[in-house]
């Protein structure tokens, strides 16, 4: 792996995969405890659009599918809000109506001949250096919104109802989680795609949560997470030839796994201590 680090191509994705680490780390940790998973899929899914309409018009992917995300989230935001039992329906139906008309404009595209399977499973060794760039100050927005509202998200993300009654501002701070989301998804088309963008959306925050105490905590520890399955991911996928987006899912879900065995295996093991030390004092006295 340290060879690989020679060329340009195998550092800039190194870049890419720490700098989309960060903000799945802080918008995966509030997706999660927000419970707006199937949303933030629907605002994945419905990038595609954007991806068609770049390719279509022959402007730059990362700039155009950002625009039409941000929409397209804000859009499905405003059709949730009040209407949170009909949330799901709203959210498949432009799920679906955002891949059919990225699907459409690239058909429509004269001469396309660029790769589908590099958007739908990540295109991580092919980002250039303006995309880095690009990626750096989206980090920065993430960030510092973040900071700017922590107390205020962290309050709607543990009781919506109690923060509006105390005043938040709810609704603003609902439309800038999906912005921040759709901003987070348009980074990790570039790492791992469409497809798999919601396996590193909720895979590091599960994990994170599971050994965090606050919400600061979990970002930090699911950041990590990201950071090392990205490494892990590029690593294994360079040294046996394999698509990269899908070697750092590959990694992730292999973590996943072995977490959950070891989490199965020490609540049985301490449940029998617990069982055998009951018997021994109920046998003392």
């Amino acid at each position: 792996m340290l060879d690989a680090l020679s060329f340009d191509f195998m550092q800039n994705a190194l870049l890419a995969g720490l700098l989309a680490s960060v903000a799945c780390g802080i918008i995966g940790a509030l997706v999660v405890v927000n419970r707006l998973v199937f949303l933030a899929g629907g605002v994945a899914h419905a990038a595609y659009g954007g991806v068609g309409l770049a390719f279509f018009l022959g402007l730059p992917v990362l700039p155009m599918t950002f625009g039409f995300t941000v929409f397209a989230a804000l859009s499905m935001g405003a059709a949730t809000l009040r209407r949170a039992e009909r949330a799901d329906t709203m959210v498949g139906v432009m799920w679906a109506a955002g891949m059919a008309l990225g699907i459409i404009l690239i058909d429509l595209t004269p001469g396309y001949n660029t790769d589908l399977m590099s958007f739908l499973f990540g295109s991580i060794l092919t980002v250039p250096g303006a995309d880095i760039w690009r990626m750096a100050v989206m980090d920065a927005v993430i960030l510092g919104l973040t900071l700017l509202y922590y107390k205020e998200l962290a309050a709607m993300s543990f009781d919506r109802e109690f923060s509006e009654v105390r005043g938040a501002p709810v609704v603003f701070l609902h439309y800038l989680l999906l912005a921040m989301t759709a901003v987070s998804v348009v980074m990790l088309i570039r790492v791992v795609g469409l497809i798999l963008v919601m396996a590193l959306l909720t895979i590091p925050p599960y994990l994170a949560e599971r050994r965090s105490t606050s919400l600061l905590g979990m970002m930090a520890l699911s950041a990590l997470c990201s950071i090392i399955f990205c490494v892990a991911g590029l690593m294994v996928a360079y040294r046996f030839d394999l698509t990269s987006g899908a070697s750092i899912i590959a990694v992730a879900v292999a973590a996943f796994v072995a977490v959950g065995l070891f989490d199965i295996i020490r609540a049985r093991f301490s449940g029998r201590a617990g069982r055998a030390g009951a018997r021994e004092n109920g046998g003392g006295t």
